[in-house]
């Protein structure tokens, strides 16, 4: 990624909703630099991801932290065509999943942790409780930010997609996934396409999120924040709405789920319990 201020760079990230604080720690810092520039990108080279690549992102993923070193997570590599696209029609047809060179799909693995529990002779009766699956999700998550991390440091792009959960039982079918899995979200990666360049989209002002001490829940920066992201998404031809419009439609109801309102069926039938 090209070496470019701190100041430049969160002025690029909140549209100029923030005054830098001076500091030379933070402003010389490569790696905050490099996660300031992070976007999702949606197309690619036609270039395959080098294996040793892929190993060092894994190595990656698996530094991340764990709860109680369980490592409840697994990440499922998909390279071949075929199985790309149908992956694709399963994850509302987005045409990057098939056109990415690499897919991975990264799981909450509790099948592993079962099979361990029963070469030691033990219940693993934990394993049925509602703990345990958010403690192979999150474990998933951390892993899987790391190898973007590591991704985007090697030159190359990434995409989440969440749509993996829109048919869990199609895409665990396709993946062969045992009982005790879940296929939390998906991951395109390849080598950006310079023509389609992404660029970086504005988060809310950190007001909003950023709490000291206790909970001070305030929207007041919301209005602000739709102009900029109105802005946005005019420089790069997406649709004129405004982002607090948008994200009440999205979770307005069932439909809007795209069907992951099944999403506590679809684990029940999996054989992870929730207790």
């Amino acid at each position: 990624m090209p070496d470019v201020s701190y100041e430049s760079l969160l002025d690029e990230r909140y549209q100029g909703a923030i005054a830098p604080l001076a500091d030379s720690d933070v402003e010389n810092n490569a790696v905050v630099q490099a996660l300031l520039q992070h976007r999702s990108v949606r197309r690619y080279l036609d270039k395959p991801v080098p294996p040793a690549i892929l190993q060092a992102a894994v190595a990656a993923a698996q530094s991340a932290s764990s709860s109680s070193h369980l490592q409840a997570w697994s990440v499922i590599a998909v390279e071949d065509a075929g199985r790309k696209e149908r992956l694709a029609a399963f994850a509302g047809n987005q045409s990057h999943v098939a056109s990415a060179p690499l897919l991975l799909v990264f799981i909450a693995d509790l099948a592993r942790l079962r099979r361990i529990a029963k070469s030691s002779d033990m219940a693993g009766d934990g394993l049925d409780y509602l703990e345990a699956m958010v403690i192979g999700v999150v474990d998933a998550s951390l892993a899987a930010q790391n190898a973007v991390v590591a991704f985007e440091a090697m030159g190359l792009g990434a995409c989440y997609i969440g749509a993996m959960r829109n048919q869990p039982e199609k895409v665990a079918e396709e993946l062969g996934l045992p009982r005790e899995t879940f296929a939390v979200f998906g991951l395109t990666v390849g080598y950006p396409d310079p023509s389609a360049a992404a660029a970086v989209k504005p988060r809310l002002p950190q007001a909003t999120v950023l709490h000291k001490e206790r909970y001070e829940g305030t929207d007041e920066d919301l209005s602000s924040y739709d102009t900029r992201m109105r802005a946005f998404q005019a420089s790069q031809g997406m649709d004129d709405i405004a982002w607090t419009q948008k994200t009440a439609r999205r979770i307005t109801g069932k439909a809007a789920l795209t069907g992951r309102d099944r999403l506590r069926e679809a684990l029940l039938g999996f054989g992870i319990e929730l207790k």
